[in-house]
This record gives C-alpha cells, structure tokens and sequence, in this order.
C-alpha cells in the first residue's frame, strides 16, 4: 500500500506539520476560533494517537474503536466479541468511564507503551485462566507495597512496561484471606487465592469500580501469587500479579515506586484474551454524547486513533444527530467504517434496517458494512453482559477476516490513514486562515493603543514646549525664586507638575485605547485586563521623573565644577549646583513662561556652558519621557503578549503543510513506478513461460 509503505521523509515532514500544529494559537474571541481551537485538538489527536503511529508500525494491530450513544449497546458489544465480561454493562449512565483496550496477549506490546493514544496512562488487567497459578487480585491498595503478595490497587503509570515493578516468586499457596478497605470506610475480608485462585483480576477490578474506591478496597494474595515491590501513595489502579506461579508479573501505581503519573490522568484499561485473533485489538470508548464534558471529548479522541470505526446505535436512536455527525465526519476522512444498528425488536427489524440503510444511502455512505442485531434479554443492563454468540457472529467474523488477511487488514489501515492526510489539503489552510485572523486581530488591538500613546507623547512634547508645567505651585515657587527663593522647592515644584502632566496623558491614552478595545470583539477578554493596567501609573510615573531629576542635578553640578575651574560666568565661583538644576528645569519646562531662566543660567555659567547644559538637559528630558510613556504602553499590551500569538504560525502551516503534500506526491509516485516496475516484470515472466511452452511444444512436434 503506498501510504503504509511510506519513506522516513514523509513520516518527518508530517512530524514537523504536527509540532506547528501544536504551536498555533487562537486565544482572541474572533468568529471561528472556537472551531479553530476544536480542529486543532482534533488534528493532533489524530496525528498522535493515529496516523505517525500507524504509518511508523503498519504492521500493528487493526485497532477497532466502539463508539456511539449512551446506552447503544457499546460494552455489551464488546463483551460478546470478546466472550467474557471485561467492561461493565449497566443501566446507569455513563455506564462507561474509563476506556477498556482488549487484545490477544500476543499483541500486548503494542499497546504497553505510548505507541497509540500517548495521553493515556495505562491500567493493566491480564488475563488469566481460572484455577491457574499466579492468581491476579484487584483493588485499591493504600500504602507503600513490599513484602509477600500480590496486589492490585488503584494507580496508573503512563508508557510503562508491562511486566515491570514486580519479583516473582515460586513459593507455596497463596494467603486465602485478604483485607479490604471500601470509600466509605468500611473493613471486612475477602478470600483471594494465589494457588488454585477462584476468581480473576478483572472480576475483583470491577467491584472495586463499582464501590467507587478512591484509596481503598484493597486485596492481597499470598506469597505463592508474587512478590509485590510497588505501593501506592495515592489514588488510581496498580497492578501487581503473578504468571506461572508467580514468576512474572505487572506492577503500575500513581505516585509510588512503579508509577509515577500525575494524579487524575486518564487512563485507558488494558485486558488481554486468547479469544480474540492476534492481529485484532478492540476499544470501548465512553459515550459520544455523555453527560460529562471531558467523556465526550476522550470519545472523540478515542476513535480518531482508530483504524476501523464500529459506531452502534440503536432503533430508537438511529436517526439522533450525535451518530450521524459521526457518520458524517467518517465520511468526510474516507475512514474505515462499520455501522452496528443494535437492539432492534424483532417484529419491526426488517422495516427498521430498510429505514437505516435508506438513510445511509442517502448520506452516501451505503456502502458501509452494516449489521444488525436483534433485542435480546441479555442486551439490557442488568444481565450477563453477554449476547449470544449468533447474535454477533457476522461482525465477528467481518473484523477477524481483516484483522487476519493482511491484504485487508492493510486496505483498512490505509485507507484510514490515506483519507486523514487527503483531509490536510483542507483542514490546514482552514487553520492557517484562523491563525491569519488572530494576527490581524492583534495587530489591530495593538495598534489602538501604540496611536493613543502616540498622541499622548505629541501631547506632552506640546504642553512642555508651552511651559505648561510652569503652573499653579509651580509659577508660584518660580517667582519666589526671583526672591531669594529655594532652589530645592522649585526643582520638587517642577517635578511635580511633570509627573502630572504625563499622568494626564497617560490617563487620556487609555481612556482612547479601551474605547477602541470596547468597540472590537476581539478584545472581549482582555479589555479589563488592559483597564487593570493603568493602576498605579502615577506612582510609576513619578519614580521615573524623580529618577530624571537625579539625573539632571548631577548633570547641573558636572557643568558647574567645569565653570568654577573656568571661570567662565560672572559669578561662577560662588555659584551652587543647586541653583544651576532648578535653572535648568526651568528653562526646560517653563517654555515662555520662563524665557529669564536661560538668560540667568547663561549669567551664572556663561554662555557656552549655559547652552551646552540646556542641550544635554533637553535630550536627558526626551528620553526619560519616552522611557515613561514607553513602559506605560508597554504594559497596556502586556494582554497581547499573554495571549501567546505567534507571528508567522500561518506561514509555518502552510509551508509544513507544502512540505508534506510534495512528500506525499514524490511518494505517490515512487509507489506508481514501483508497481509499474512489478507489471513489467510479471509481464515479461509471462512471455518467457510462452516461449518456453511453444519451445516445448516444437520439440515435442
């Protein structure tokens, strides 16, 4: 197949494609981020959980995810497939919560690590035979594990080996009494046996599922079972069990020795039966349309790793809009697809399945395998959880003939993973185009607040040419200082009225910008952020012309110390520094208003100094007033930069995605010539067999 068959260059070039995937952005409320943020999600599931696996291992398993409505049927499904109870069938919804995994042993290595769905941890549950040595137990063991037994609690591990955290151990019979703990509280005992073990790991597991335990619930086996090494400090599921007398075992737990993973990961469920064909594995996934938020989107997740999709439904609910969504997004990815329409009465199985197929042939879909199967006292919650063997027999059999031919096991992979990559050439520039949005979007926030900054800035160089800090305390002290008065008190006066004025502008500037914020979507949730920012301005404002002050006082008094050693105004040698500053500041702020400050500056230190000081007073004043409305600005789009917007994320999108498709051409092609090379050869095989036969028959003649 050209797909699975593929070149390393195609696998990397997808790989890049994923990782500028993952780094876009959609955080502004702008029509269509939300569905830009969803496909997203959607694509790097199945890039993940699907497509770079199956193209890395086209020889794993046929992964078949069991989908569908609330109560459709999906558990029970499963267990019949199976033959045995391995996920919980039940009235109450959702019945389903944690994803169960089932697969031959053989191929359990495909599923230990994070080869599929990476984002979930694993639970393992072996199977056993009953009456087989090496029993394994389950529950919810609290504390750290050691000593003899074997033990199953609660604890997840994500990617670990499955036959790790565990010493096996050949000894006598098992312990036949264990403790238990359930989540209210309760203590009591229970019989699990090493040796001759009457019951199986899955069977304690879900009691322990059904009691709800969050720590407890625990059981132990005896010495004969396994050496269990792993405890658990936490909640969760570990596995611990012996195989063979307890020669080999699982061992997994949440923040012991053998886990390690984060508390509240999901998990995935891992079982393991002879029953089904090596090269088969299925997955009961939780409801599409449950309740709880994050079951619904785990379902979605769930079936974008699948190699085959098995939606089920029912007669009551097949024309629901939750199932044909999915028929419809199936459709669009030309995935694998089998439709299981269950629990249909018998009295009206034939108008029903005439009813399903019409409505599939209008979607375009009736050439999707369906099968059918009938209401059935074992469908309903409160019975065995298992369907005749006749009931399930045709889809049995439909996925065992392309779990085994590895023709159509490989047709079914490959066209689900062809039909995701073909969906690229779409769904990627529909994501580019978002992210091109965003940009724009935030490139236009930012520019309603750098223009009221600019012409905050035009206004103060305006009103400081003007003089119009030289006002109310300020005029006053400079008249004073006419009159003897105190230099200091000026120099405070000046700083001010400038610390006043810049917090005017500032103020004006974000009254501008948040007016323009208020008026454009997408600044729906970061306008209050922004407005939170101009808190504390004039404090901020004030500790930077405070620090100009300093500035232009040392400035004044290195001036001053030249014209003493010069002797270059009248009256340079009695002069004080302090006098030269609040001159300065004067002359710098004071505009007209203050025309005499130059003119005394120039008396006091002479002309050229007096000048030379007014020119490196006027750059010191541009800069820190520039420095002052620059931080301003700066925090006012410090909400922008929060939002993580990548500049070029729409270019990186579509050159990954170029990249890619000339990967998947030159594949494509590779392929093409590939068996037109074979055609030839079978051809020229055929023509020398011909020669060869009338060769033999001229002899023969």
């Amino acid at each position: 197949m050209a797909t699975l068959d593929v070149r390393p260059r195609l696998i990397d070039a997808l790989s890049v494609l994923r990782d500028r995937v993952d780094a876009a952005r959609f955080p502004l409320p702008l029509r269509g981020a939300a569905r830009a943020r969803r496909n997203r999600t959607e694509l790097l599931a199945q890039l993940d959980d699907y497509v770079i696996p199956r193209l890395r291992s086209p020889q794993a398993p046929l992964l078949a995810v069991i989908g569908g409505s609330t109560g459709a049927g999906k558990s029970t499904l499963v267990n019949s497939l199976v033959g045995r109870r391995v996920s919980e069938a039940g009235v109450l919804r959702p019945t389903t919560r944690t994803p169960v995994l089932v697969c031959h042993p053989d191929d359990l290595h495909w599923f230990a690590g994070p080869r599929v769905l990476p984002q979930l941890a694993r639970v393992w549950v072996p199977e056993q035979d009953d009456g087989g040595e090496g029993e394994y137990a389950a529950g919810g063991g609290r504390g750290a594990g050691g000593g003899p037994g074997a033990r199953m609690g609660q604890g997840v591990c994500a990617g670990a080996a499955p036959h790790g955290g565990l010493r096996g151990s050949h000894g006598g019979p098992g312990s036949p009494g264990a403790s238990q703990e359930g989540a209210g509280g309760a203590h009591g005992a229970a019989g699990v046996h090493g040796v001759g073990g009457e019951r199986r790991a899955s069977e304690v597991y879900r009691e322990a599922e059904a009691a709800g335990a969050a720590e407890g619930y625990g059981f132990e086996c005896g010495e004969g079972a396994a050496e269990g090494v792993v405890g658990a400090a936490g909640g969760g599921y570990e596995a611990y069990g012996g195989v063979g007398g307890g020669s080999a075992g699982v061992g997994l737990g949440r923040d012991g020795d053998g886990g390690g993973a984060e508390a509240g990961m999901l998990t995935v469920r891992i079982e393991t039966d002879p029953a089904l064909p090596s090269g088969l594995a299925l997955l009961d996934a939780p409801d599409i349309d449950s309740l709880v938020a994050r079951n619904r989107e785990l379902a979605a997740e769930l079936i974008c790793a699948a190699d085959v999709w098995v939606l089920v439904t029912t007669a009551a609910r097949y024309a629901d809009a939750v199932p044909w969504h999915l028929l419809r997004t199936a459709k669009e990815y030309d995935v694998t697809l089998v439709t299981v329409l269950d629990r249909v009465p018998h009295q009206i199985a034939t108008d029903i399945s005439g009813r399903y197929a019409e409505l599939l042939q209008r979607a375009g879909l009736g050439h999707v395998p369906r099968f059918t199967i009938p209401e059935l006292p074992e469908s309903a919650g409160g019975g065995s959880g298992l369907l005749p063997a006749t009931a399930v027999a045709a889809l049995r059999g439909w996925l065992e003939r392309h779990a085994q031919d590895p023709v159509a096991r490989a047709a079914a992979a490959e066209r689900t993973a062809a039909g995701v990559i073909a969906s690229l050439r779409s769904r990627l520039p529909a994501l580019a185009g978002a992210a091109a949005a965003q940009h724009a979007a935030a490139l236009r926030l930012a520019g309603r607040v750098e223009e009221a900054y600019e012409r905050a800035a035009d206004r103060v160089r305006r009103e400081v040419a003007a003089g119009e800090v030289l006002s109310g305390d300020a005029r006053a002290h400079w008249r004073d200082h006419g009159l003897d008065g105190r230099s200091d008190e000026l120099l405070d006066a000046l700083t001010d009225g400038l610390t006043s004025l810049l917090t005017c502008a500032v103020d004006e500037a974000d009254e501008r910008a948040a007016d323009a914020w208020r008026r454009d979507p997408a600044a729906a949730e970061v306008a209050l952020t922004a407005a939170a920012g101009a808190s504390g301005a004039g404090g901020r404002l004030g500790v930077i012309i405070r620090r100009w002050r300093r500035c232009l006082e040392e400035l004044a008094e290195e001036e001053t110390r030249e014209a003493r050693a010069g002797q270059a105004g009248e009256r340079a040698g009695s002069v004080e520094p302090e006098e030269s500053a609040a001159l300065l500041a004067a002359a710098l702020l004071g505009g007209r208003r203050a025309r005499t400050a130059g003119e005394n500056l120039a008396d006091l230190l002479g002309a050229q100094t007096a000048l030379r000081l007014c020119e490196r007073g006027g750059r010191l004043l541009a800069t820190y007033l520039e420095r002052a409305l620059d931080g301003e600005r700066e925090r006012r789009l410090a909400p922008l930069d929060q939002l993580t917007v990548p500049l070029d994320q729409q270019a990186e999108l579509i050159a990954a995605l170029s990249v890619m498709q000339r990967e998947k051409q030159w594949e494509t092609q590779w392929e093409t010539e590939r068996e037109a090379e074979k055609e030839a050869r079978r051809e020229q095989r055929q023509v020398e067999e011909r020669a060869r036969v009338m060769e033999k028959e001229e002899v023969s003649g």
